[in-house]
């Protein structure tokens, strides 16, 4: 039977041997991990587990003590410029301009990534993650979800390749919470890659391809959240965690420990 010998589709994002160190303090060691063509990836784990740090350096904002990122074949230290206009970046809290409209946001923002639209355009593209009624609308007169809904709106304008989401939907109710995991889909269905970090294993169950548990700076674990499940299900641990069948909640409070994290 003749090979194929054509290389697959390059590798969206590759994180190898990571290591983030404030002074004395490791507080990522030794991580990797990768992300493919149109995939939707979970980065979980307890508070002061790494989660921050690591996505800081896969914007290129701090300089690991060691290990490399490749965004789209491109490290990011060597070439930050280049990989990081092929990202897009929702942080957990955004501030625009209190006074300025939604409508002047957008445009404002549009240029400041070199995109060329025209009025039209840009309404249509508030219109398509639920604003488009709500144009005129200052600013500081948002909700917590349509404020959300602007910042993934400006993370995404620039169409970039990998979009990088810290906890998109903290504090947001159900409704928008799955307004908003509607939008991630249609997203990956455009070719997106997404990273996201977030609390909720509902979230990582119900929107991502793949996930991976961190705590103290390593990787604990990593896989479809249905095969973690089948993986760590008899640890026992995890089955004390559990209240009936095992989740994975149960998979994350087992490896993580049930402690408190501040």
């Amino acid at each position: 039977m003749p090979q194929n010998d054509e290389p697959g589709p390059q590798l969206v994002l590759e994180v190898e041997d990571l290591a983030v160190a404030y002074g004395e303090r490791t507080v990522v060691d030794g991580v990797s991990f990768h992300i493919n063509p149109a995939e939707i990836f979970g980065l979980l784990g307890p508070n002061g587990a790494g989660k921050t740090s690591t996505l800081s350096a896969i914007e290129g904002l701090l300089t690991p003590r060691a290990g490399t990122v490749l965004v789209d074949g491109i490290d990011v230290q060597l070439d930050p410029l280049e990989a990081r206009s092929r990202l897009g970046v929702q942080l957990q809290s955004s501030s625009f301009q209190p006074e300025l409209s939604i409508l002047q946001i957008a445009a404002l923002f549009a240029g400041l990534h070199g995109v060329r639209s025209t009025p039209g355009q840009v309404r249509d593209g508030l219109a398509a993650v639920g604003l488009g009624g709500e144009l005129d609308r200052r600013y500081k007169q948002l909700s917590g979800g349509q404020q959300q809904r602007l910042a993934l709106f400006i993370a995404t304008v620039h169409k970039p390749l990998l979009l990088l989401l810290d906890e998109p939907t903290a504090g947001l109710d159900p409704q928008a919470r799955r307004h908003l995991w509607d939008h991630i889909g249609q997203l990956r269905a455009e070719g997106r890659s997404i990273l996201l970090t977030t609390h909720s294993m509902e979230e990582a169950q119900s929107v991502c391809s793949r996930v991976a548990i961190l705590d103290h700076g390593r990787l604990l674990t990593e896989g479809t959240p249905a095969s973690l499940i089948a993986k760590h299900r008899n640890d026992p641990a995890v089955l004390a965690a559990a209240h009936g069948e095992v989740t994975l909640e149960d998979v994350f409070i087992g490896l993580t420990g049930g402690d408190l994290r501040v």
